[in-house]
């Protein structure tokens, strides 16, 4: 019996402690942390679409030579503005130079025959007068058979012969004038030819492309300089096939350019009837307002306006991220999980959710310091 009794000491003393063992460990729980939850809900946002295009002046000219000929000067730079009717380039044009010279002496040359021409109209005019007074007296002594036959035919013929020479008279007179106008017709041509070695400027504007330098020759239709009409700019959107439907001329557009930090209230002004066969878009053309700071070929982003929509949203400030992953903290059943989310656009303090939650769950927002995927919460209210 005693040996019975001290093998049921220990045994008592064994179970004692177990029985101790769970107020110890409820007493090391650690406990829950409070937050503060919202539920991934729908908004009413707008619908916007958005395309990316270049910045291009409404009105530019590529400045080419008309004639062939050297370069003589180049009196502007890029990035040089300009007024209407400046001088921009000037071509050598000494050869036209002598082709007008040579016309101007021609001219005067005939110009010096006109004289002796209207002296010559003049006497076969006096002669004709003549002959025709004659030949009338001698067909009324004719008509009383005053004289012979042979004397009426001969007045007839010298008739026949003044008029013959008057006639010739005028038409070397005539000559003469078309030789002036011909000779004219060519100093008027040569001027304008002339005035091709002068190249101006056709509108006031800026010059953003200089591709010629003095002794170059210059090609009919080669580029010398390219020019744009300062602040009248447009940005020419690419849209997506299926998307051009949706948009109308006179559309106001949002437009974000690189290098502008300000967003530009603009109007659609024109809407390519052609789509690109290589990326199966149209070409939108938005006004933009004038801007001194605005030049051709910068990028930009055009945010067209298409309705409503309503997407789940969350606070921005609940995403973290890290590289290229995004995720959440979500509060289910008193336990934090962390959730990797896809997210859309942005709009203020909300950020649309494209994947990873569903409506009415409900996100830890803010999240505490040092909050663990799977630790205890407790949703403050």
């Amino acid at each position: 019996m005693k040996n019975r009794a001290l093998w049921l000491i220990p045994s008592t003393l064994w179970l004692a402690g177990c029985s101790e063992s769970p107020r110890e460990v409820a007493s090391s729980k650690t406990p829950p942390v409070a937050v503060s939850v919202v539920p991934v809900a729908e908004q009413q946002w707008p619908s916007i679409y958005e395309a990316t295009g270049t910045v291009r002046a409404r009105t530019s000219a590529v400045i080419a030579a008309k004639l062939l000929g050297y370069v003589r000067e180049v009196k502007v730079q890029a990035g040089d503005r300009v007024r209407e009717g400046q001088l921009l380039v000037t071509l050598d044009a000494r050869d036209l130079d002598v082709n007008a010279s040579k016309a101007e002496a021609a001219l005067d040359e005939v110009r010096s025959s006109i004289p002796e021409a209207d002296n010559a109209v003049a006497g076969a005019k006096a002669s004709l007068d003549l002959a025709q007074a004659t030949f009338n007296r001698m067909q009324e002594l004719w008509n009383k058979k005053s004289i012979s036959n042979q004397e009426f035919d001969e007045s007839s013929a010298k008739l026949k012969s003044a008029q013959a020479a008057y006639e010739m008279a005028r038409g070397r007179r005539a000559q003469l004038d078309a030789q002036a106008a011909r000779v004219q017709q060519d100093i008027r041509s040569t001027e304008i030819a002339r005035s091709y070695a002068e190249i101006t400027a056709p509108f006031a504007g800026v010059v953003i492309a200089k591709s010629v330098d003095p002794g170059a020759m210059a090609v009919p239709g080669a580029p010398l300089l390219t020019i744009e009409r300062e602040g009248a700019y447009r940005l020419e959107a690419s849209v997506e096939e299926s998307r051009v439907a949706a948009i109308r001329v006179g559309q106001s557009v949002s437009v974000m350019l690189d290098g502008l930090d300000r967003t530009l209230d603009a109007r659609v002004s024109e809407i390519i009837p052609a789509v690109d066969a290589a990326s199966r878009s149209y070409t939108v053309k938005i006004d933009l307002p004038s801007l001194p700071a605005l030049r051709s070929g910068a990028f930009g982003r055009a945010s067209f306006s298409l309705g409503s929509r309503s997407p789940l949203t969350i606070p921005v400030g609940a995403v973290t991220a890290r590289g290229q992953l995004q995720s959440v903290v979500v509060a289910e059943n008193g336990i934090a999980h962390t959730r990797l989310i896809t997210s859309g656009q942005q709009s203020k303090d909300q950020v649309e959710v494209l994947s990873g939650l569903t409506a009415g769950e409900m996100v830890i927002f803010p999240v505490p310091s040092g909050l663990s995927d799977g630790a205890a919460v407790e949703v403050r209210r």
